[in-house]
């Protein structure tokens, strides 16, 4: 019987968009905004913030050292990468409080960086989670199998008794492969349709 319900962070709890915080830092600038998002967004560098083999602002520190060409855009991101995260996902936030006055426990798996306690500070939906195991902390991300038996460990659940939701279905299957029941979530209104398959139960829109 599924009594955990957790919860991939990015695109699933709260939204993120990289592309207007650039526009402002490059403007009409397009050929460097182009080069600067290819760097941010290469999986080396998001694989090495995640594991947070070291701290997000050194990250940053030694990208300048690489790319002295862009060093006021790392300035900048470090600055004000709060305003990447656009806000919460729409009616997550409501959804969460009916499932956990259902008698679910919330609990929050992520690969992120150490930015990760910035966002958790500014959005309210992060308080409704009964527990979080957060990549840069554990050293390991998704979807390697260490992270989702850390997430177990540390809170003593059973992967047969929790349903896993994840933007990327790489993720999904590293849950699955675990044990765990996951579903790949795109919006809330499918998210809830997965539940009330699941469980068999009706939740109020």
């Amino acid at each position: 019987m599924i009594k955990n319900l957790i919860f991939d962070f990015g695109k699933v709890l709260v939204n993120h968009d990289l592309q207007p915080l650039l526009e402002r830092h490059f403007g009409d600038d397009e050929v460097s905004l182009i080069g600067f998002h290819k760097i941010l967004s290469d999986p080396e560098f998001i694989n090495m913030c995640d594991r947070g083999i070291i701290p997000f602002e050194k990250m940053i520190d030694g990208a300048i050292k690489r790319y002295p060409e862009y060093s006021d855009a790392f300035t900048f991101f470090k600055d004000n990468y709060l305003e990447e995260i656009t806000g919460e996902i729409e009616g997550m936030h409501v959804l969460l409080k009916k499932l956990k006055q259902s008698g679910f426990k919330l609990y929050g798996l992520t690969n992120w960086s150490d930015t990760i306690y910035r966002v958790m500070e500014k959005f309210d939906i992060f308080q409704l989670l009964d527990g979080v195991v957060i990549s840069c902390e554990e050293h390991f991300i998704k979807p390697e199998k260490e992270i989702y038996l850390r997430l177990c460990d540390k809170y003593g659940l059973k992967p047969s008794e929790c349903l896993f939701a994840d933007d990327r279905m790489v993720n999904v299957l590293g849950a699955k492969a675990i044990g765990m029941e996951a579903v790949l979530f795109t919006t809330t209104k499918k998210y809830i349709f997965e539940i009330e398959r699941i469980f068999g139960i009706k939740i109020e829109q």
